[in-house]
């Protein structure tokens, strides 16, 4: 095992330090019993970690400068996650009335909360106006609807913003690009500047702008472009309104994880140094800034921990069948060069081999061929009973499961260190039972349905 590396006191952990912390973890897992038959896989969440990259961001901001920083629920859809999250002062973002649900659960104020659905249906705007939730517009039908709200209810207490779409271009992970032309997201500014700028001036209770240009795969300049763009528009907002209508910008969140080692780059500071250089009045006071950031803050932090069940060769190629694949991969399995994963081999007592390299893949459990881990990857020569763990999880991992060949879901647990100095080991989520799966595989039988008869035309 690596030897644990000195603190230094910086807020990101180094690469020592992370490799150092999942080389306990697996030894942990292993001492523990969490891997076995009938849960040959596991994932977990290092709470340090994740306590450290929370604060690289709050660093990252000026002290006076208002913010209001939120997770993205999608990331990380564990309740006590989000509830750590809540407690460190957080806010919460979300994008579907479950997650609006699950990010109250976990204790989040409704006025900390920010609702970005592009598809929210009455009742949900409605339910967001009863809660005072912030959330952004994303389409001048969906404006109409609160509109009627508006006249129905009058002002609401909710912070309401609309999301414009900077149409700067994508980056180069095409499915993860929001600020296309033709992007799903928000109004197009290039389409509709004056339109938007419309909207604002007959709306005063309109108070908000919501731009998220950047995503995995788009550099921090592309990404901080948009912002420019959006901060040109609150100041023409304000000029037609003749006062400062614009009370809050949300820039979202979309900072790149860097997936091919465990530097933690880029920052939190280099993603603020680029928006300050391109939005310098975004960091004046003006505005209180809000941040929706996902993986960044959460990817780092988590491990997908799977038994090796067996190894063979084929065609002269060494393959190693583990238990993790796309049911907890499954952008990476997919599309593996957008989303490239690491693997490491550990054998069956956690400790991590070291031998020679040797050209092999790791497969999933799916039965589908594609189920790929790594294809031609220089690892130590995998035994059956070893463990592999896969680094740069945290985010969304745990949250998108695939339930193809209805294999479960993985048990979740967290591991920290207390005010001791001692390493405390909890569950975060439990494994889906088989049982489950089952009970939610659908109705026994089909039963026939009652309708309700058609209403006919009186005589």
């Amino acid at each position: 095992m690596t030897d644990a590396p000195p603190r230094a006191g910086a807020p990101l952990p180094s690469p020592e330090e992370l490799l150092y912390r999942r080389e306990q973890i697996v030894a942990d897992v292993v001492r523990q019993g969490f891997i076995d038959d009938l849960h040959p896989l596991c994932g977990v969440i290092d709470l340090d970690t994740l306590d450290e990259l929370m604060a690289s961001l709050h660093a990252a901001y000026p002290a006076d400068l208002p913010a209001l920083h939120t997770i993205a629920a999608k990331a990380i859809s564990l309740r006590p996650v989000l509830a750590r999250f809540a407690a460190a002062g957080f806010g919460c973002e979300v994008a579907s009335p479950g997650e609006l649900e699950l990010a109250l659960a976990a204790g989040f104020p409704a006025e900390r909360i920010v609702f970005d659905s592009p598809a929210k249906t009455p009742t949900e705007i409605a339910r967001a106006l009863e809660l005072g939730v912030s959330f952004n517009v994303d389409n001048f039908e969906e404006l109409a609807r609160i509109d009627a709200a508006v006249a129905r209810n009058g002002r609401p207490r909710s912070v309401i913003g609309v999301r414009v779409n900077p149409q700067t271009g994508a980056g180069t992970i095409d499915a993860m690009s929001t600020a296309t032309s033709t992007s799903k997201f928000g109004i197009g500014l290039a389409d509709h500047r004056d339109e938007i700028i419309d909207a604002f001036a007959t709306r005063p209770w309109l108070t908000q702008l919501h731009v998220h240009s950047g995503s995995q795969g788009m550099s921090l300049e592309h990404a901080a472009e948009g912002v420019r763009l959006t901060t040109d528009l609150a100041a023409d907002i304000d000029a037609r309104a003749g006062s400062r209508q614009i009370q809050r910008i949300d820039v979202g969140g979309g900072l790149p994880v860097n997936f091919r080692s465990d530097d933690v780059t880029p920052t939190f500071a280099d993603h603020r140094a680029a928006l300050q250089a391109a939005a310098p009045r975004l960091f004046d006071g003006t505005y209180t800034v809000v941040t929706e950031f996902g993986r960044a803050l959460t990817a780092k932090a988590g491990t997908v921990v799977a038994r090796v069940e067996y190894t063979k060769v084929t065609g002269g190629r060494p393959i190693a069948i583990t238990h993790a694949g796309v049911q907890v991969a499954t952008r990476s399995i997919f599309a593996p060069e957008a989303w490239p994963l690491r693997v490491e081999v550990y054998d069956a007592h956690g400790r991590r081999r070291d031998d020679p390299p040797r050209v092999q893949d790791v497969a999933g459990p799916a039965c589908f061929t594609g189920d790929m881990l790594a294809v031609g990857r220089e690892l130590p020569p995998v035994h059956a009973g070893d463990l592999v763990a896969v680094p740069d999880t945290g985010g969304y991992y745990f949250s998108t499961h695939f339930s193809y060949n209805a294999l479960p879901r993985p048990a979740v647990y967290t591991v920290g260190t207390d005010q001791h100095g001692d390493r405390r080991w909890s569950l975060a989520r439990r494994a889906q039972t088989i049982e489950q799966i089952v009970a939610e595989a659908g109705e026994p039988s089909l039963e026939p349905l009652t309708f309700r008869p058609p209403n006919r035309p009186s005589d």
